[in-house]
């Protein structure tokens, strides 16, 4: 039996190329014959770890089991219909196209079509896997009828003990997360359901109120000419908010770093699948304040403080509170360390091999 990933795209530093990864180490070390196959490889993806699905798909067994990472409409899907094979979706959510479409027309139409998409597929798979219970509902509500369990992402928590990036703790480290000059850290591409502006704003109430030499820290890459960038970039401007920095692409080792000098993270994100920031920034042990959306209170858990609202001024006076308030920090940082069990690598790691061997012995019996 062979287990075969495909997704239509594979990059470094994204979380489903990062998981699709992880997936393929962790079934080669449990003994299983696997492959990968893509449209859209990275340059930086060395050739025996991807192949590339437009020079051809070898035909899978009966038996074997093809894993198909479902996020965006794929043209190579009729490769997955065809096969006579089993068959196992990995759902990691399509963010709704109505946050494109002032934006960017393509983002739009490749949303719309990727939804559309996952609600036609709804009787092709045997076996379903979700990020998360909000993915999961989401596939039910698309008439899913195949049984459907939770996975969260697979995070190789060894990654985030590589060293940091020195220059940028030496340039912007805070002397402790008590004192003035606090640190405000968000990471996630700039893209309109993050809601930077949200961010902004309550930074810039808090700024104003609360710590003039606070620094706020945007951590996502973006498109210089994307109409969306450049609007926060004229919104920074109109408010008059000073210390705000868009990082843009960078290296593994600085979103480390800026990880590390974060003094608060705050999400205000409209939807997320899973969110792995916010399990990133516990394992930083950095306090976090997130809006409730999507999977964002699951993947909180009661390691945070979730809000239920959008009040600006209110999310401010929370950054103080949480900067300044040590009782309050490490109540935060013990409910981080409860929730961050939840998502031990070997934990996840042997939930993915128990479904994987529950549903193969499943269907066996079944044929």
């Amino acid at each position: 039996m062979k287990v075969i990933q495909m997704l239509p795209t594979f990059m470094f530093g994204d979380a489903i190329g990062n998981e699709a990864l992880e997936i393929d180490r962790i079934l080669k070390d449990a003994g299983y014959d696997t492959t990968i196959y893509a449209e859209n490889i990275s340059d930086s993806i060395p050739k025996n770890i991807v192949h590339d699905i437009r020079q051809g798909f070898e035909e899978p067994d009966r038996d074997d089991v093809i894993l198909y990472h479902m996020s965006i409409a794929w043209p190579y899907f009729p490769c997955i219909q065809r096969a006579q094979c089993r068959k196992i979706a990995l759902y990691h959510n399509v963010t709704p196209a109505s946050f494109f479409k002032e934006y960017h027309k393509d983002f739009y139409d490749g949303c719309m079509s990727g939804l559309n998409e996952v609600k036609r597929l709804k009787n092709e798979f045997d076996y379903c896997l979700a990020d998360s219970e909000f993915n999961r509902q989401d596939l039910i509500s698309y008439g899913y009828s195949c049984p459907i369990d939770v996975l969260p992402l697979i995070i190789p928590f060894g990654d985030y003990r590589k060293k940091p990036d020195s220059r940028v703790i030496r340039k912007y480290s805070s002397p402790n997360p008590c004192a003035k000059g606090t640190n405000v850290a968000f990471v996630g591409r700039i893209v309109p359901n993050k809601k930077f502006e949200d961010i902004i704003a309550a930074f810039t109430l808090y700024q104003r109120n609360y710590d003039a030499d606070a620094k706020l820290f945007l951590v996502g890459n973006y498109g210089k000419d994307d109409v969306y960038f450049c609007r926060l970039r004229d919104y920074v401007q109109e408010l008059g908010v000073k210390n705000v920095f868009f990082t843009g692409h960078i290296s593994f080792a600085e979103i480390l770093a800026y990880y590390r000098i974060a003094d608060v993270f705050v999400c205000m994100s409209e939807h997320e699948g899973f969110c792995v920031p916010i399990v990133e920034a516990m394992l930083f042990k950095t306090p976090i304040i997130a809006f409730d959306a999507g999977a964002v209170a699951d993947t909180l858990g009661d390691g945070g403080i979730l809000l239920k609202e959008k009040d600006p001024l209110l999310t401010a006076g929370l950054i103080d509170r949480v900067a300044r308030d040590r009782e309050l920090r490490e109540e935060i940082l013990k409910g981080q360390r409860r929730q961050l069990s939840r998502f031990r690598f070997e934990k996840i790691r042997d939930l993915f091999l128990r479904y994987l061997s529950d549903f193969c012995s499943r269907k066996t019996e079944e044929n």
